[in-house]
Protein backbone atom coordinates (compact mmCIF):
# COMPACT_ATOMS: atom_id res chain seq x y z
CA UNK A 1 0.00 0.00 0.00
CA UNK A 2 1.06 3.56 -0.63
CA UNK A 3 1.74 5.45 2.58
CA UNK A 4 1.47 9.22 2.82
CA UNK A 5 2.87 11.47 5.51
CA UNK A 6 1.98 15.16 5.62
CA UNK A 7 3.86 17.91 7.43
CA UNK A 8 4.07 21.67 7.60
CA UNK A 9 0.79 22.61 9.22
CA UNK A 10 0.54 25.12 12.05
CA UNK A 11 -0.90 28.38 13.32
CA UNK A 12 -0.51 31.50 11.21
CA UNK A 13 -2.07 34.94 11.11
CA UNK A 14 -4.32 35.99 8.28
CA UNK A 15 -2.27 37.07 5.30
CA UNK A 16 0.56 34.74 6.21
CA UNK A 17 1.98 31.71 4.43
CA UNK A 18 2.56 28.04 5.06
CA UNK A 19 4.06 25.24 2.99
CA UNK A 20 2.71 21.73 3.35
CA UNK A 21 4.61 18.65 2.27
CA UNK A 22 3.46 15.10 1.61
CA UNK A 23 5.89 12.25 1.16
CA UNK A 24 4.77 9.01 -0.47
CA UNK A 25 6.31 5.61 0.12
CA UNK A 26 5.54 2.07 -0.95
CA UNK A 27 4.48 1.17 -4.51
CA UNK A 28 4.67 4.75 -5.72
CA UNK A 29 4.86 3.72 -9.38
CA UNK A 30 1.11 3.28 -9.14
CA UNK A 31 0.61 7.00 -8.46
CA UNK A 32 -0.74 9.10 -11.32
CA UNK A 33 -2.20 12.01 -9.40
CA UNK A 34 -1.50 13.52 -6.00
CA UNK A 35 -3.95 15.90 -4.43
CA UNK A 36 -4.70 17.98 -1.39
CA UNK A 37 -8.09 18.06 0.28
CA UNK A 38 -9.20 19.82 3.42
CA UNK A 39 -11.90 19.39 6.00
CA UNK A 40 -13.12 22.06 8.38
CA UNK A 41 -15.14 21.20 11.50
CA UNK A 42 -18.71 20.31 10.61
CA UNK A 43 -18.03 20.41 6.88
CA UNK A 44 -17.39 17.84 4.18
CA UNK A 45 -13.91 17.14 2.92
CA UNK A 46 -13.29 19.34 -0.11
CA UNK A 47 -10.84 19.42 -2.98
CA UNK A 48 -8.04 22.00 -2.79
CA UNK A 49 -5.46 21.20 -5.48
CA UNK A 50 -3.97 18.35 -7.47
CA UNK A 51 -1.06 17.59 -9.76
CA UNK A 52 -0.58 14.86 -12.34
CA UNK A 53 2.85 13.27 -12.19
CA UNK A 54 2.91 12.75 -15.96
CA UNK A 55 3.07 16.21 -17.46
CA UNK A 56 2.62 18.18 -14.26
CA UNK A 57 -0.87 19.47 -15.01
CA UNK A 58 -2.29 21.24 -11.97
CA UNK A 59 -5.84 21.80 -10.78
CA UNK A 60 -7.21 24.17 -8.15
CA UNK A 61 -10.42 24.86 -6.34
CA UNK A 62 -11.78 28.31 -7.16
CA UNK A 63 -11.44 29.34 -3.53
CA UNK A 64 -7.64 28.97 -3.58
CA UNK A 65 -6.73 29.98 -7.13
CA UNK A 66 -4.08 32.68 -7.16
CA UNK A 67 -3.15 32.03 -3.52
CA UNK A 68 -2.12 28.36 -3.39
CA UNK A 69 0.40 26.55 -5.57
CA UNK A 70 0.75 22.77 -5.84
CA UNK A 71 4.02 21.29 -7.03
CA UNK A 72 5.77 17.96 -6.98
CA UNK A 73 9.17 16.35 -6.92
CA UNK A 74 8.87 12.95 -8.55
CA UNK A 75 12.36 11.86 -7.53
CA UNK A 76 11.51 12.51 -3.89
CA UNK A 77 7.92 11.26 -4.27
CA UNK A 78 6.84 14.46 -2.58
CA UNK A 79 4.05 16.91 -3.29
CA UNK A 80 3.95 20.42 -1.86
CA UNK A 81 1.22 22.95 -1.24
CA UNK A 82 2.44 26.52 -0.94
CA UNK A 83 -0.29 28.57 0.70
CA UNK A 84 -0.09 32.35 0.58
CA UNK A 85 -2.47 35.10 1.63
CA UNK A 86 -4.11 32.73 4.07
CA UNK A 87 -7.58 33.52 5.37
CA UNK A 88 -9.42 32.34 8.49
CA UNK A 89 -11.72 30.32 6.22
CA UNK A 90 -8.69 28.26 5.13
CA UNK A 91 -8.59 26.77 8.63
CA UNK A 92 -8.97 23.00 8.32
CA UNK A 93 -7.20 19.69 8.48
CA UNK A 94 -5.36 19.25 5.19
CA UNK A 95 -5.05 15.78 3.71
CA UNK A 96 -2.81 14.42 0.99
CA UNK A 97 -4.28 11.77 -1.31
CA UNK A 98 -3.20 9.73 -4.31
CA UNK A 99 -4.80 7.73 -7.06
CA UNK A 100 -3.80 5.67 -10.07
CA UNK A 101 -5.08 6.14 -13.61
CA UNK A 102 -8.74 7.10 -13.57
CA UNK A 103 -11.27 8.70 -15.84
CA UNK A 104 -13.14 10.27 -12.96
CA UNK A 105 -12.56 13.95 -12.31
CA UNK A 106 -9.57 14.80 -10.11
CA UNK A 107 -11.98 16.84 -7.98
CA UNK A 108 -13.86 13.70 -6.88
CA UNK A 109 -12.50 12.56 -3.51
CA UNK A 110 -14.05 9.12 -4.01
CA UNK A 111 -11.54 8.41 -6.76
CA UNK A 112 -8.56 8.58 -4.42
CA UNK A 113 -7.25 5.33 -3.01
CA UNK A 114 -4.78 6.40 -0.36
CA UNK A 115 -4.91 9.16 2.23
CA UNK A 116 -2.54 10.63 4.77
CA UNK A 117 -3.39 11.30 8.40
CA UNK A 118 -3.78 15.03 7.86
CA UNK A 119 -2.10 18.14 9.18
CA UNK A 120 -3.88 20.98 10.96
CA UNK A 121 -3.78 24.49 9.50
CA UNK A 122 -5.19 27.27 11.66
CA UNK A 123 -5.44 30.84 10.42
CA UNK A 124 -6.17 33.48 13.02
CA UNK A 125 -7.87 36.76 12.19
Amino acid sequence: QVQLVESGGGLVQAGGSLRLSCVASGPTSSIYTMAWFRQAPGKEREFVAAIRWNGGTTYYADSVKGRFTVSGDNAKKTVYLQMNALRPEDTAVYYCATRGPASVSVYDRRSYSYWGQGTQVTVSS
